[in-house]
């Protein structure tokens, strides 16, 4: 007679957390300000205001999008902000930066307004493997998140972990 297999990992207090999990669904867009530029090096206010007004800003609808400029050029802020102000009304979020900068700033924001009260004195284990592109800084705002409510944090897969932070209470 075959013994019973138990899952172990199913019955145990463990709590899994996946960052994949709460990714927003949405395009990401990078925003090259270059093309608006004369010769790709310098901003001319007129030109520039032009191209902003005679822009198509709907495509950007649901989009998430980090506005940068490629080029070696002195940018004023405000050109950076004008775009922004035309983008925001049709994107989900808009930043200035790249697009590592963006899903720092989605993942920070989205982590903000999670309940972690499910976790508190519990052994956590944040997955790893991830196929969406998850910033290493969104672990560490889970972390800062986790730990002074968790009995232990391990990463990776219940399987195979690595060991983060074990509470001294």
């Amino acid at each position: 007679m075959a013994e019973e297999i138990i899952n172990r990992v199913a019955s145990s207090k463990l709590k899994t957390f996946d960052l994949e999990e709460i990714y927003p669904e949405g395009k990401r867009v990078l925003f090259d300000i270059k093309d608006w530029l004369f010769e790709e090096i310098i901003l001319k206010e007129k030109d520039f205001r032009a191209s902003v007004k005679n822009h198509d800003w709907s495509q950007y609808k649901n989009s998430f999008v980090a506005i940068t400029c490629s080029v070696d050029a002195i940018i004023p802020s405000w050109a950076f902000m004008l775009i922004a102000a035309e983008m925001t009304p049709f994107a989900n979020k808009v930043v200035i930066g790249n697009l590592e900068l963006l899903e720092t700033i989605i993942y920070q924001e989205l982590l903000n307004f999670i309940d972690f009260r499910d976790f508190t004195d519990a052994p956590v284990i944040i997955k790893g493997c991830a196929e969406k592109p998850i910033p290493n800084s969104a672990y560490a705002f889970l972390i800062e998140k986790l730990q002074p409510i968790a009995k232990s944090i391990l990463f990776g897969e219940a399987c195979s972990t690595v060991p983060l932070y074990k509470s001294s209470k």
